[in-house]
């Protein structure tokens, strides 16, 4: 590591591609497909014990979003998170290069290193076998009874949240600490009111593994342009409101003093 006469370690050279942090996004987000969507499939499965024992969709929603935003930041405080931030989302990079928190080609990078593990998570899902075929392998589709229309807003909503409940998060002192402590809770709300509508995803990566690995493209356009369009609106709003006090100089959701590359932080 390059340091200045005092021993102050210095960014590596911009020119080097990270491949170690998009190998931990690539991972993270495997890790967050294969793990999360576990749980949709465990609890809403035909025939899961779980659905015997709790009868109540709505409660099983609650439980699958918290279980769900548990994996989340349980990547975040990790080794992954430690070296790449553990977006794991591509609109959320999106939204850290928008905010000028990572740069362009390194967003790239982390948004494709997203998309492929997204699809190598969805592999494992194959493992339930007819508890898993029987729910698409935890694939994301528009809700019965509701349309692709209704499913688009609600993927948008549901992103918005999420995006702005990290910048506000990550902006304020005192609560950036507990940034990764925001998922659990706000996924079990969003999954327990929105899950019914669009399924929630708010991650067009955590939606293209499912639909690769069980072929099931129902209304896939609403996961890529509702969770998109979501973050762009968070990013105006935070930046037009009042809530662009709350400033977001480091892309990435804790570990925050983490990064000898220099790449995750405003300059």
């Amino acid at each position: 590591m390059l340091t200045t006469a005092r021993g102050v370690p210095l960014p590596l050279p911009a020119s080097t591609v990270p491949w170690l942090l998009f190998g931990c996004e690539f991972a993270g987000t495997a890790l967050l497909v294969a793990a999360g969507v576990s749980l949709v499939i465990l609890d809403f499965g035909a025939g899961s014990p779980v659905a015997a024992a709790l009868p109540s969709a709505a409660l099983r929603r609650a439980l699958t979003g918290f279980g769900f935003g548990c994996v989340g930041a349980l990547i975040a405080v990790s080794v992954l998170g430690k070296v790449s931030g553990a977006h794991i989302n591509p609109v959320v990079t999106l939204a850290f290069w928008l905010k000028g928190a990572i740069g362009g080609r390194h967003a790239l990078g982390y948004i494709a290193a997203q998309l492929a593990g997204g699809v190598a998570g969805a592999l494992p899902l194959l493992a339930w076998g007819r508890l898993g075929e029987s729910v698409g392998f935890g694939a994301t589709v528009p809700g019965a009874g509701f349309s692709t229309a209704a499913a688009l807003v609600g993927e948008i909503v549901t992103t918005f949240a999420l995006v702005l409940g990290v910048f506000t998060f990550l902006g304020a002192r005192r609560l950036r600490p507990f940034t990764p402590l925001l998922f659990p809770a706000l996924y079990a709300v969003m999954v327990w009111l929105e899950g019914p509508v669009s399924g929630t995803s708010t991650n067009p990566a955590r939606s293209l593994g499912p639909a690769v690995v069980a072929g099931v493209w129902s209304g896939w356009w609403v996961y890529l342009a509702g969770p998109v369009a979501g973050a762009l609106v968070a990013v105006g709003v935070h930046g037009g409101t009042w809530l662009r006090r709350f400033e977001v100089r480091v892309a990435k959701l804790y570990h925050f003093n983490h990064d000898p590359r220099g790449v995750l932080h405003r300059t």
